[in-house]
C-alpha cells in the first residue's frame, strides 16, 4: 500500500491560507517538492508524498486527506480525469446475454464507468496528460471480453443505448411530446408494447417539461429499450419509481436477454439490482478519491460480499461493519408517546383526481411510513400536513411547526453548504450532538465548504435532509429522502432519522418508495390504494407487518429473506416460495416459530 495525501480541487483556495499545505511539508523543506502550486490549486506528486499528514491537519478548508492506494492496483489502472483527482481501477467485464449489475457508493465511480462503457469518455489508462490511442487501449485489455469491445468501439462498429442518471435534466435538452420523441427512436417496433409495459399511455401527448420524474424516468428507460443497439447501459432505473413500475422496468430490461444484448444496470435499491440482474460487480474504493472494480460474482453471491463488507477472493476489507438486516419487524409504537396529530376524514379534490384520507394519529417520538404507487396522492397529503396545500373543508389540523423536505430539491441557494446549515440550525450547529448525530452519519463535514449549487444528486439530498433534521419542529415531513442515495447512505439516513427522532420526541411522515429502506425507518404504516391519477385512499396508519401484507397484496408480489444476511428478496412470480406465502397471507415478513 502507498499512503498518500490527496486534494480535492473544489475545496482547494490556496490564496486564502497563504500556501500552507506547501510551507509546512517536509518534503518541500528538503527541497523535493511533494507540494506545489499551479494557478489556485495545490498539487501533491503521489510518488513523493510520504503520507506524513501534516498537510491534513494545517489545510483550514479539509481540501486535504490521507489515502491507502494499493501499489498492485496501480497496473490497473482505467482512467483518471487530472493530477490528484479521481482514479477508476479496472473495467467490469460485461457479457452477451446477461445482465450485469453494478453495485457500489456513490462517488466511487460507476457513472464513469458506463461513460467508458458507452464511448462518451475515452479510457485513459491513467495518462490524462498523454492519453493512448486506441490501439495501445485495444493491446492493453488483450485476453479479456473489453479487447473485442473497444475493438468495436475503436471501429464504430459497437452501439450502445445508454439511460442517464438524472433524468430531471431531460427537458431541459428535448422538447416535444412523449409519443413524438419515442416514436422517432423506436428502432425495435416494440413501443406499443412498452407503452403498455411501462404505462405511458396516459402520457402519450404530454410535453416532457410537465412530467414528474417517475413518467420522466420510464420514458428515458422506454426510450433505450426502443433502440436497437449491441449494448444497454442503465444508470439508476428506479428513481422516482414506486414498487410496481420498479419490477416493471426490471422485467422490461430483463427481455432484452432474449436477444442476447449485453446489458449493464447501475442500482441502489437492492431488492431490484437482486431480482434484475445475473451477475454483480462491487465497487470499493473511497468516494472521489479512487474506485476499484471487483471482479465479477454471482447476484446473490455478489449482493451479500457487498453488505458483509469484505471480498474473499481478493482478501479485500472495504468496510469494518457489515450491512445487518432484522427478519421480525420492530414493535409498533414501542417507544411512542402521546399523540401529537389527530385527523378527521381529509378529502382533497383537483381536476380529474380525488383523494381521501381516512382518520388516524401520530404519537411522539413515531415513524409513520407513507407506501403507495406514483400519483395516488402521497405528495399531497403531506402538502396538506404541511400547510402547503389546503384541504377542501379547510380542517385545522393543529397550530404545528412542521419541517418539511419536497419530493424534488432544487439548488437554488447561492451560498455554501454551512451557511445553510446556519441558517437553520442557529445555535446547535456548533453543538457536539449536532456534529455527531448529523453532520458525521450523513458525511455532510467534507461537504461545508462546497456551493449549493455544484452538488450533485445525492449530495443535495443530504443537504436537505439535513436541513429539514436542524430544524426546530413538533413535525417531520420526508418525501423520498432515499432517492440518489446509495445503499450505505440509505441506512444512515434511516438511522439520523431515528436518533433525531427519538432525541427530540418528535414524531415523522416518510414517503419511501424503497421497501428495504421503508423496513428500517417506519413504526408504522401508512397505505395508499385507488387508481393513480384518478382517486386516491389514504388508509389509517397501521402495523407495519400488516401495512406490509396489504400494500404488497394488491401488488400481488412477496419478498423471502436471504439465509445468509436476512435481507429481503423478491420471489419470482409463481415459485414455490411465492406460492406458500400467498397462502399463509405473508407477503414479507415470515411469522418466526416462537410467535
Amino acid at each position: 500500500m502507498t499512503r498518500v495525501a490527496v486534494i480535492d480541487a473544489d475545496k482547494c483556495k490556496v490564496k486564502k491560507c497563504n500556501q500552507l499545505c506547501v510551507s509546512f511539508c517536509p518534503m518541500v523543506r528538503s527541497r523535493v517538492e511533494a507540494i506545489r502550486v499551479e494557478g489556485n490549486k495545490a498539487i501533491i506528486s503521489e510518488r513523493l508524498c510520504s503520507g506524513c499528514g501534516i498537510c491534513v491537519k494545517k489545510c483550514p478548508f479539509q481540501a486535504i486527506s490521507i489515502v491507502n492506494l494499493p501499489d498492485e492496483l496501480e497496473k490497473d489502472c482505467s482512467h483518471r480525469f487530472s493530477a490528484n483527482s479521481f482514479k477508476l481501477f479496472r473495467l467490469p467485464t460485461p457479457s452477451q446475454g446477461m445482465v450485469l449489475g453494478l453495485l457500489g457508493q456513490n462517488g466511487i465511480g460507476k457513472t464513469t464507468t458506463l461513460k467508458v462503457l458507452s464511448g462518451e469518455l475515452k479510457p485513459n489508462l491513467g495518462r490524462y496528460e498523454n492519453p493512448p490511442e486506441w490501439d495501445e487501449i485495444i493491446q492493453y485489455y488483450r485476453g479479456s471480453t473489453l479487447q473485442e469491445y473497444f475493438q468495436r468501439m475503436s471501429q464504430n462498429n459497437l452501439k450502445v443505448a445508454h439511460k442517464p442518471q438524472y433524468v430531471d435534466k431531460i427537458p431541459k435538452v428535448i422538447s416535444g411530446k412523449v409519443g413524438e420523441l419515442l416514436e422517432k427512436v423506436d428502432e425495435r417496433k416494440i413501443l406499443n408494447k412498452l407503452a403498455a409495459d411501462l404505462e405511458l399511455t396516459k402520457i402519450w401527448d404530454r410535453p416532457l417539461d410537465v412530467l414528474s420524474g417517475g413518467e420522466l424516468q420510464r420514458v428515458a428507460v422506454a426510450a433505450a429499450l426502443s433502440r436497437e443497439a449491441d449494448v444497454y447501459l442503465f444508470d439508476e432505473p428506479s428513481s422516482y419509481l414506486d414498487v410496481k413500475q420498479r419490477l416493471q422496468v426490471a422485467k422490461a430490461i430483463r427481455s432484452l436477454k432474449l436477444e442476447q444484448k449485453t446489458i449493464i444496470v447501475a442500482e441502489h435499491d437492492l431488492a431490484i439490482i437482486d431480482y434484475l440482474s445475473d451477475q454483480i460487480c462491487i465497487f470499493y474504493g473511497q468516494p472521489g478519491v479512487y474506485g476499484v472494480v471487483s471482479h465479477v460474482h454471482g447476484v446473490r453471491t455478489g449482493i451479500n460480499i457487498y453488505l458483509q463488507g469484505y471480498i474473499p477472493d481478493e482478501n479485500m476489507l472495504f468496510r469494518r461493519e457489515a450491512i445487518i438486516f432484522h427478519e421480525k419487524p420492530p414493535a409498533a409504537g414501542a417507544n411512542a408517546g402521546e399523540p401529537l396529530l389527530r385527523w378527521g376524514r381529509i378529502e382533497k379534490t383537483f381536476e380529474g383526481f380525488k383523494l381521501v384520507a381516512e382518520p388516524g394519529e401520530i404519537r411522539r417520538g413515531e415513524i409513520i411510513g407513507i407506501m403507495g404507487p406514483n400519483g395516488i396522492g402521497k405528495t399531497t397529503f403531506v402538502k396538506i400536513l404541511a400547510g402547503l396545500e389546503e384541504a377542501d373543508d379547510k380542517p385545522k389540523l393543529g397550530a404545528l411547526t412542521v419541517s418539511y423536505k419536497p419530493q424534488y430539491i432544487a439548488a437554488d441557494y447561492e451560498g455554501t453548504v454551512q451557511e445553510l446549515l446556519i441558517g437553520v440550525a442557529k445555535e446547535n450547529f456548533t453543538s457536539s450532538w449536532y456534529k455527531t448525530e448529523i453532520l458525521q452519519p450523513l458525511k455532510l463535514n467534507l461537504l461545508l465548504d462546497r456551493n449549493v449549487m455544484e452538488l450533485s444528486g445525492g449530495e443535495l439530498q443530504k443537504v436537505a435532509i439535513a436541513a429539514c433534521l436542524s430544524r426546530k419542529a413538533d413535525l417531520l415531513l420526508l418525501d423520498e429522502p432515499s432517492a440518489y442515495l446509495d445503499v450505505e447512505e440509505r441506512l444512515n439516513m434511516a438511522r439520523t432519522l431515528r436518533r433525531v427522532v427519538e432525541a427530540h420526541n418528535v414524531p415523522a411522515f416518510v414517503v419511501e418508495h424503497d421497501v428495504v429502506a421503508q423496513d428500517f425507518i417506519a413504526d408504522r404504516l401508512m397505505v395508499f390504494s385507488g387508481e393513480p391519477g384518478m382517486k386516491g385512499v389514504a388508509n389509517s396508519p397501521t402495523s407495519l407487518r400488516k401495512g406490509m401484507n396489504a400494500f404488497l397484496k394488491e401488488l400481488n408480489i412477496t419478498f423471502r429473506r436471504d439465509s445468509a444476511t436476512r435481507r429481503p428478496r423478491v420471489n419470482k412470480e409463481g415459485s414455490k416460495m411465492d406460492t406458500f406465502q400467498k397462502e399463509i397471507g405473508e407477503y414479507y415478513y415470515m411469522r418466526l416459530k416462537q410467535e
